[in-house]
């Protein structure tokens, strides 16, 4: 049933907090959502945006999605990644061609190594130790975005050690900050639906904030536009920033749109363009306290992540020197640095490289 628009003295009051600095509820959230005026929506995110970064630069990060196995037992129907165990095109990357990988990437003067993969049964703790503390030895620059709050729980899990002794040995070989990856909507009424094995709302979250209390920090995620609603969308947002009032643990917020390709979803088409601009923006309205919004230019492609930085975005993202997941879908804009200096040039910004710190470089 069709929800009609708030009410324009409705989207008044929500303006006036947003402009003199306030924070808005989750049911300003919610009316916001419902609201069909995308020029509205700009003019307050691009404000917030503004209040939280430097509004004439746009920061990016060359990178590498490096993802090690796709081996993954979990079963999530909204992946065409994973391959279940004994799968013929299950895989593993040695040892000797993840350090290919990540020398690879210095040479193309990448600074970030995204580490992600599937939840595998055969890599318990001792392996990522080991892997780390090569890639730390050999590449002492790089920084290690690595592994989901998913996949840190069940290392521990298969290697019998509590989240908390998972991290602190991970972060002695080198494991610096952890992506928001896996918290797709942090209500389990939907995890249920789109994941049913996997770590649950309160596992995600607690993972974060053991992860802050260690000193790491990390980055989070929405994945929009498959069986939540608005109202879940801003129940997700709320959980972010209540733990980020908290304890402090996003450096970023990124959202991306749901690719039902080639996955066990029945969504019958993704969310529009318009759908896309409007999540930005009420993100980055709702989170007054994380500091960057990343663009998803894997997904929406140039022209819209050059649209993106007027509805409350200031990061490109990563170049992605290799990317699997998202692609497994069909979806691939992969642009190089220079592209990516093009772009944001064009719109109106200056371009600048940083790490994953968001310390320019």
């Amino acid at each position: 049933m069709a929800v009609a628009p708030p009410s324009p003295s409705a989207i008044d009051r929500i303006a006036d907090k947003v402009f003199a600095g306030g924070r808005i509820s989750y049911e300003d959230g919610v009316a916001l959502f419902h609201h069909p005026d995308l020029n509205d929506l700009s003019a307050m995110a691009d404000h917030r945006r503004r209040s939280k970064s430097d509004p004439d630069v746009v920061t990016y990060v060359v990178g590498r999605i490096l993802n090690y196995t796709n081996v993954c037992w979990m079963r999530c129907k909204f992946c065409a990644f994973y391959r279940v165990p004994g799968h013929d095109e299950g895989y593993t990357l040695s040892e000797d061609e993840i350090l290919d990988k990540v020398r690879d990437t210095v040479e193309q003067g990448g600074t970030e190594i995204l580490f992600q993969g599937g939840l595998n049964p055969k890599l318990k703790i001792d392996w990522f130790e080991r892997v780390f503390a090569r890639i730390k030895q050999e590449f002492p620059s790089v920084n290690l975005h690595a592994l989901s709050p998913a996949e840190i729980n069940y290392v521990a899990h298969i290697s019998k050690l509590s989240v908390r002794e998972t991290l602190e040995r991970l972060r002695a070989v080198g494991h610096e900050s952890i992506p928001g990856a896996g918290g797709e909507i942090l209500v389990d009424r939907v995890r249920n639906l789109i994941a049913p094995y996997k770590d649950k709302t309160d596992e995600w979250l607690e993972c974060m904030r053991t992860a802050a209390a260690l000193g790491m920090r990390s980055s989070a995620s929405m994945m929009f536009g498959h069986v939540e609603t608005f109202e879940d969308r801003v129940e997700h947002l709320q959980r972010i920033r209540d733990l980020q009032d908290e304890c402090q643990p996003f450096r970023a917020f990124v959202a991306w749109n749901f690719q039902p390709e080639e996955t066990q979803l029945p969504i019958p088409k993704k969310a529009s363009a318009f759908d896309y601009l409007r999540t930005i923006a009420v993100a980055r309205i709702f989170l007054d306290n994380i500091d960057h919004l990343q663009l998803s230019i894997l997904t929406q492609g140039p022209k819209i992540a050059q649209l993106g930085l007027r509805y409350g975005a200031d990061d490109f993202g990563s170049t992605m020197i290799e990317e699997n997941v998202v692609s497994a879908a069909g979806n691939k804009f992969i642009l190089n640095a220079a592209e990516f200096e093009r772009l944001i040039t064009d719109a109106g910004y200056t371009p600048k490289r940083r790490n994953t710190r968001y310390e320019h470089i």
